[in-house]
């Protein structure tokens, strides 16, 4: 067995409909993260607030690694305007949230929507209105701990999402 590098893998690369939008997400390592695993995962685009750190921190660019210029951003200042905006534009707004309505994200039917936008709440306080967002999902878990990283979330979640959809497109 051989373990291969980064130069013996070609990925066959894809994009989704999918955007992320981080609501006043603080920490550098979860914006750098952000953009690694987005990236990762083929996501059209993302929105930070603009009080997150951005894309000159330091911290922000070093965890991100060379994905910052791969993946399309934007800062937005009022929340509740740009879900709208997102709602207009026939998005789904689907938050990582666990709310009394979560569904399990391996329930959730992510392939039924055209576009769709995960939410990621603040690292404190969660999402800063949960009542604008279509659904929530939830991860199940099965110690004693209720909740995860923002980013471990996100990472799981668009593993859920990408597999849905890519296992819908090779169905038609």
């Amino acid at each position: 067995m051989k373990q291969l590098t980064h130069y013996d893998i070609q990925n066959t690369q894809k994009h989704f409909p999918i955007t992320i939008v981080c609501d006043a997400i603080r920490t550098p390592e979860n914006i750098g993260m952000c953009f690694r695993i987005s990236e990762s995962f083929g996501v059209e685009k993302i929105y930070f607030h603009e009080n997150s750190p951005t894309t000159e921190n330091r911290i922000v660019q070093k965890t991100a690694r060379n994905t910052l210029q791969q993946i399309a951003q934007e800062i937005y200042t009022d929340f509740t305007e740009l879900i709208h905006k997102l709602k207009a534009a026939g998005n789904t707004i689907i938050g990582i949230e666990i709310t009394d309505q979560s569904i399990n994200i391996q329930d959730f039917e992510f392939k039924n929507h055209e576009k769709i936008v995960l939410l990621l709440g603040s690292e404190r306080n969660g999402i800063e209105n949960i009542d604008l967002v279509d659904h929530t999902i939830a991860i199940p878990m099965y110690g004693r701990n209720s909740s995860m990283n923002v980013i471990h979330s996100l990472a799981i979640t668009l593993y859920e999402v990408t597999n849905q959809i890519s296992e819908n497109r090779n169905n038609k």
